[in-house]
């Protein structure tokens, strides 16, 4: 599939299936993957002239494991929005249940979140969204994000936490057993993060 497509992006034409006759094409593609695509050509398992034909305004979306603050927002809005379609009276999250639901670690990201707060809207009965908390395995342990005053920063805490977890591998990055594997995330993201909140390895 990867010449052909690459034929539709670079020559704008294809033909169909059965058919012999040229048809021409005037589109412009989205594209969306949540795989390392350089690594794939590096690897040999992606075509590289199509990988930099679709490389044309790339846009980096970050798990949402690493954007933890968008967490209690989006909750609200896929209760309101699965309440509004169930009919159902929810106008209130507790804070235990979206203290939860912020610290898991949400391999799934957006989907994930999205598909569980729709289950929870089916479970409850009563204004207040019930969350199973028992369904949330937590896989790493993540400091709580702020809600009120008396907490450190969510950066200050993704920064301790990222500190804590290299200091248990001995500043070991990659493989099985390294940092990377255990917070959930490749390892040029782990070093991504590392540059943008100044973790070094001490002397």
């Amino acid at each position: 599939m990867q010449p052909k497509l690459l034929r539709v992006l670079q020559e704008q034409e294809f033909e169909r299936l059965g058919s012999s006759r040229t048809i021409h094409v005037d589109v412009r593609l989205v594209a969306a993957t949540n795989v390392d695509l350089a690594q794939k050509v590096a690897d040999g398992q992606y075509r590289s002239d199509l990988y930099y034909r679709l490389n044309v305004f790339p846009v980096t979306i970050p798990p949402l494991r690493e954007r933890r603050e968008d967490i209690p927002l989006l909750v609200r809005y896929f209760a309101q929005k699965y309440a509004r379609r169930m009919k159902r009276p929810i106008d209130n999250v507790p804070v235990k249940a979206m203290t939860a639901l912020s610290e898991y670690h949400w391999p799934g990201n957006v989907r994930e979140l999205e598909n569980f707060i729709e289950r929870a809207v089916i479970l409850s009965r009563g204004a207040e969204l019930q969350i199973p908390l028992s369904e949330l395995k937590h896989r790493t342990s993540v400091p709580p994000i702020a809600f009120s005053n008396g907490f450190a920063t969510l950066e200050h805490a993704e920064r301790e936490h990222i500190v804590r977890t290299l200091g248990e591998t001995k500043w070991v990055i990659g493989g099985p057993t390294g940092a990377a594997t255990r917070l959930g995330m490749k390892r040029t993201t782990l070093q991504s993060r590392m540059r943008k909140l100044g973790i070094t390895r001490p002397i």
